[in-house]
């Protein structure tokens, strides 16, 4: 059992690529093709926070070598994330790959040079786990195929290569009890299971990683010597730690404003439903109103014919309580309606 330098930091992830020999070494595994050559191409975003990185990507200029013997030059891009919102910078970063004037080669032909796009393989280490898919490795390789015979077509076009790209996504928590393969036995490096009581370190059974991938666990093991590696790692908890303080405050206004906009909706809902109460009641009002006008329309029409009943009694020479008495109506009300 030894003990190596958790590969999950930043800073201990970076110190084991910086060694050209090591990083060929690993990013040929996780190909699956030999890397031939590499060199570190500048990265124009890291956000350093003091000496601690909190997004890692590498940028590579590397030439592979097939199994046909065949040599392309590629991108590489190498991301590391350890938080599930990393995503849109993966976006960002790509498109930047895609727009950099640099990732180019020129090819010679007849006439003149010809500008070629480099191909571009981005390679994602993700310290959290995907929504759906468990594997610990997941390639991502295109294929072109004839869409109407469903036939893959074997050839390659620099318009195609240009605008599309593979990718490997390794997802770290999945890593634990895989060792299918040899990838993922060394891969094991960065299994977290292995952890112990200090978070910066990992045991590891140096039997379990294959023969020629331990120049790696030993590059692990140098980094745990390294005070300054120790101290970027600190730097790293303390930054993380102040990162998912921020999230949680963030989530605790978000739950606080979600719960006043849920107040306000139920008000609204409250008001809604007394408005149309008041609406209701308003239509009754007004329902009520024209029935008295209706009323008032009948007793004037009403009070209009008695009196032209009186006066036409009154006419006759029917005395006044005559009149009254025919109408059924008393005296003083005869005088109104005749007034």
């Amino acid at each position: 059992m030894v003990q190596i330098a958790n590969p999950i930091y930043d800073v201990v992830f970076k110190y084991l690529m910086n060694d050209e020999k090591l990083a060929r070494l690993l990013l040929s595994a996780i190909i699956g093709e030999e890397v031939v050559s590499l060199k570190l191409r500048p990265t124009e975003h890291q956000f350093p926070v003091g000496k601690a990185l909190m997004v890692m990507r590498m940028d590579f200029s590397a030439r592979i070598r097939y199994a046909n013997g065949e040599e392309q030059l590629v991108i590489l891009e190498l991301q590391k994330a350890k938080l599930a919102t990393d995503i849109m910078r993966f976006r960002r970063y790509l498109g930047e790959q895609y727009r950099n004037k640099n990732n180019v080669v020129q090819e010679p032909a007849e006439e003149y040079a010809q500008r070629k796009a480099l191909p571009i393989l981005s390679i994602y280490f993700l310290g959290h786990k995907l929504d759906h898919i468990t594997a610990p490795v997941i390639r991502i390789n295109r294929s072109y195929t004839d869409a109407a015979t469903g036939e893959v077509l074997q050839e390659r076009e620099i318009f195609i290569e240009s605008l599309t790209h593979d990718s490997i996504i390794i997802q770290i928590p999945y890593l634990t009890g895989h060792r299918r393969n040899e990838l993922e036995q060394l891969l094991s490096l960065f299994d977290q299971s292995f952890i112990n009581e200090d978070r910066h370190l990992l045991n590891i059974e140096e039997s379990e990683v294959p023969k020629r991938y331990r120049a790696l666990l030993r590059r692990l093991q140098q980094a745990v010597a390294e005070p300054e590696v120790r101290e970027i790692m600190d730097a790293e908890d303390d930054l993380i730690e102040e990162f998912e303080d921020y999230q949680r405050m963030i989530a605790e206004k978000e739950r606080e404003l979600f719960e006043k906009e849920q107040r306000l909706s139920q008000k609204d809902q409250e008001l809604s439903h007394k408005d149309q109460e008041l609406s209701h009641k308003d239509q009754e009002l007004s329902q009520k109103d024209q029935a008295l006008s209706q009323k008032d329309q009948e007793l004037q029409k009403k009070h209009e014919q008695l009196r032209r009943v009186a006066v036409t009694l009154t006419k006759a020479g029917q005395s006044p309580k005559e009149v009254a008495a025919i109408l059924g109506i008393e005296l003083e009300e005869l005088n109104d309606l005749l007034s």
